[in-house]
């Protein structure tokens, strides 16, 4: 009988486009990424599926495992605060989903509600992930003969990944991805705010919405971590720089050793 770990493949989701990478002992390998086209009349997510697909089709990804990572695009956030009312994980689901549909004005039927744990007390972010895409997940990994190992935001890997750098105290940590970016504010020990905002990929875009989001912040400004996978950005943003993958040109393989 074989003792050696089943391959793993790693997908990153983003906004136009699939990539995915597999991870072979300790041997990391970038398989590469497919394009796709956005069609109005469909969900966002349903021409990321089908490339998806095409590339996983190309591989010997029988019995292996694969973790999924979503761009921005594919998610929504929004900050949960504390509430003494709460006893119950099915209350706390149903306040999630009605801070959700305050924030976003629409209700979230389709959409499973992710919570991060945090002590008592503190406020959480929540994510919502559009369900009939993790149940396409789910099924692509039945017809593929792998095992779907997880599925997860971007914004949670990469911060995940880069938290053991940030020092103590208040601060922001911005997530630039392609076209897209999150701002994770916390400040006293506590998440504060959590915004996603298009974003045009340049740093002058990037420097103004740090800004105005410093501005709500106070008079004395946060100190500002920055993960910009793929692209090059300017010492002038003035912020510290984490997880960043040099020479790197294909953002989603960016995203990828970022985490991997």
């Amino acid at each position: 009988m074989s003792h050696l770990s089943p391959d793993q493949y790693c997908a990153v989701l983003g906004a136009e486009g699939v990539g995915l990478g597999r991870w072979h002992g300790y041997q990391h390998q970038w398989l590469g990424s497919r394009g796709f086209d956005c069609d109005a009349a469909q969900p966002a997510w349903a021409p990321a599926l089908s490339a998806l697909a095409g590339l996983l089709a190309e591989q010997p990804v029988r019995g292996a495992q694969l973790q999924v990572l979503l761009s921005a695009r594919y998610s929504r956030f929004c900050l949960v605060p504390w509430s003494d009312a709460i006893g119950h994980p099915r209350e706390l689901q149903a306040y999630a989903r009605a801070c959700f549909e305050h924030l976003y004005g629409q209700a979230l039927d389709a959409w499973r509600i992710v919570l991060s744990p945090e002590p008592a007390g503190a406020a959480r972010i929540a994510t919502a992930l559009p369900e009939a895409l993790l149940q396409g997940l789910q099924a692509l990994g039945r017809e593929s003969h792998l095992s779907l190992r997880s599925v997860q935001p971007y914004l949670m890997a990469a911060y995940n990944r880069c938290s053991a750098q940030l020092q103590a105290g208040d601060f922001l940590f911005v997530l630039a991805e392609p076209r897209r970016s999150v701002l994770l504010l916390a400040a006293g020990g506590a998440w504060q705010q959590v915004l996603t905002q298009g974003c045009a990929d340049n740093d002058q875009a990037l420097q103004a919405l740090i800004e105005r989001t410093c501005e709500l912040y106070g008079e004395q400004p946060p100190r500002v971590y920055l993960h910009a996978p793929g692209r090059d950005t300017a010492t002038g943003l003035g912020a510290v720089q984490l997880c960043q993958v040099a020479a790197e040109a294909d953002p989603l393989c960016a995203m990828w050793r970022a985490v991997a």
